[in-house]
């Protein structure tokens, strides 16, 4: 069985095994990163993780999980940021406003 050598910030170099590490390749690379809980202080660790170690720990039996990040996460967005008092006025907008129960009225009999 394969042996994974990683580091914990608490105890030090910890011996692992494929099914205990938990690989995530993004879709942006600089996001990807593999984690595991630390066999001595059982702390989640987690650790960026570049191309060369996507491929070492894909190589040690790892299996990887895909993230998909949407392209609209990663647009570039200008202007003010809506404020909470914004959101808040919106919803006691829409509570008055209840536009799609309009749609939904049943006709009057005559």
């Amino acid at each position: 069985m394969t042996t994974i050598k990683a580091s914990c910030p608490c105890c030090g170099d910890v011996e692992l095994t494929p099914v205990q590490m938990r690989l995530v390749v993004c879709t942006v690379p600089q996001w990807s990163y593999y984690a595991f809980t630390c066999p001595t202080c059982t702390d989640e660790i987690r650790k960026p993780a570049d191309g060369e170690i996507v491929t070492l720990l894909k190589s040690g039996g790892v299996t990887a999980t895909a993230w998909h990040i949407p392209a609209e996460a990663l647009e570039a967005h200008s202007g003010p940021v809506i404020s909470y008092d914004e959101l808040l006025d919106f919803a006691l907008w829409l509570d008055s406003h209840d536009l799609s129960a309009a749609d939904f009225r049943l006709p009057t009999r005559s």
